[in-house]
């Protein structure tokens, strides 16, 4: 029997879905392995170390969004392209953070506002693949 490629409104709930495991799977890798590090006395603060904690915080949020997109059958250049959405915000924000025309709390909300937007830009880029992988 072979199957056929999900199309309409299948697609989009799919492609929706897929968006929300991912970013479950970038919160989950932000809280478990931020704790981990944070134990082992590799944690930032917001205030004090704004690079360094959002760095820190954007590659807990890949790991754990690179994970789940490999388990899920995705090849190294999507899933790259997921985990830049988490790093990019950063580019013209870190820039302002110096200047003083953001501190370190706005810094964290745009950037974190910015990330789904971004991640979203990534799915539509290849929407056929985020809307037809297996379940």
């Amino acid at each position: 029997m072979t199957q056929s490629a999900p199309t309409g409104r299948r697609r989009w709930g799919r492609f929706a879905r897929h968006y929300v495991e991912m970013v479950i799977a970038m919160f989950a890798g932000m809280t478990v392995l931020g704790a981990l590090l944070s134990a082992a006395g590799l944690a930032f603060s917001h205030d004090r170390q704004p690079e360094l904690a959002y760095l820190l915080m954007a590659f807990t949020m890949s790991v754990g969004m690179a994970v789940w997109m490999r388990y899920r059958g995705h090849g190294w250049a999507p899933t790259l392209e997921m985990c830049a959405a988490m790093f990019v915000p950063v580019v013209p924000l870190f820039p302002l953070l110096w200047l003083g025309l953001v501190d370190g709390g706005s810094l964290m909300l745009i950037a974190h506002v910015a990330m789904f937007p971004l991640m979203l830009a990534a799915m539509l880029r290849r929407r056929d693949e985020y809307a037809g992988c297996a379940a």
